[in-house]
């Protein structure tokens, strides 16, 4: 067996049996996928409907069509409207299996609608990412065991291959040099004036201070978050994930507490796909519902 092979298995576990306990947690995260979809979609229509005036820096789909259309005439609601019907008919398999195909593309138009105006974060990325997944598998994987399969184990790799893509991003964009403690101190910095002129004050932590007192402390935090991006690609691998995931999350609470960047939807999808949540819930589950058998 070559090792694409072997990766296939650690990912899609073709050979492994479906249990209920599987089924009734697919459903689950699917929801969560929704939730935040639904979330952000609103979030994005209301400020790009009310608060964006002029293009500033186009992205995606935004650089072969005039995006502003969207800042008038109600339609970033319209489309926060559409992908809320659209994405529950899909989480109810009511409908065609290009739906979320749909979705993914009237999302990525709100995405790109809302911040077309200089400032491009990356912490609903991952939600992105994931009903891209959803809108694949259900097309071309609609079968009841393979597009759970396909989901789970495609995220688990594009989850794994973005984090280590984050460590050659700094290493190809700034060089060694990126954990030097003194970029720590910077980005501290920064951040402390934003919450300063957000609330009136600013006092360090105890990550904060300990970084701020000592060149060398602040570097190896650095270098622990960097080389903790480097092996997330280990998380392919069904017996490394949950520690993998363990650094992950743990490295996302020290951005936090470091830089007060907070990726909630990040460090949720974490817990979620990188631990076998469906073997504790097999432990409860004797037999599958019939109700879930016809969503799946």
């Amino acid at each position: 067996m070559s090792w694409k092979e072997k990766l296939s298995y650690e990912l899609f576990e073709p050979d492994r049996d479906q249990s209920p306990g599987e089924i009734v947690f697919f459903k689950l995260f699917e929801l969560f996928v929704l939730f935040y979809t639904i979330k952000f979609a609103w979030e994005w229509g209301v400020y790009t409907q009310f608060r964006n005036v002029e293009v500033v820096l186009p992205l995606g789909l935004a650089n072969y069509f005039d995006i502003s259309i969207f800042f008038d005439y109600n339609l970033a609601l319209i489309n926060a409207g559409f992908i809320t019907i659209i994405g529950i008919a899909s989480y109810f398999r009511l409908g065609y299996k290009w739906q979320y195909m749909v979705v993914m593309v009237l999302l990525h138009i709100q995405y790109v609608a809302r911040f077309s105006q200089g400032e491009i974060p990356h912490s609903q990325n991952l939600i992105g990412m994931s009903v891209l997944c959803f809108a694949i598998g259900a097309w071309f994987f609609p079968d009841k065991k393979q597009m759970p399969r396909f989901v789970m184990g495609s995220i688990i790799f594009f989850i794994g291959l973005g984090y280590t893509s984050a460590f050659f991003a700094k290493l190809i964009g700034t060089g060694f040099n990126w954990f030097d403690g003194r970029h720590l101190w910077l980005w501290i910095g920064e951040k402390s004036i934003d919450i300063l002129s957000r609330e009136g004050a600013w006092s360090p932590n105890f990550l904060q201070s300990l970084a701020l007192q000592s060149t060398a402390m602040a570097s190896l935090i650095l270098l622990i978050g960097w080389f903790t991006e480097l092996i997330g690609f280990t998380m392919w691998w069904k017996k490394l994930r949950p520690y993998t995931t363990t650094l992950l999350i743990g490295m996302h609470f020290g951005i936090t507490l470091t830089m007060n960047i907070r990726f909630d939807a990040f460090v949720i999808q974490l817990i979620l796909v990188g631990f076998p949540w469906y073997i504790l819930l097999d432990r409860y589950i004797k037999s599958t519902p019939k109700y879930l058998k016809r969503w799946v």
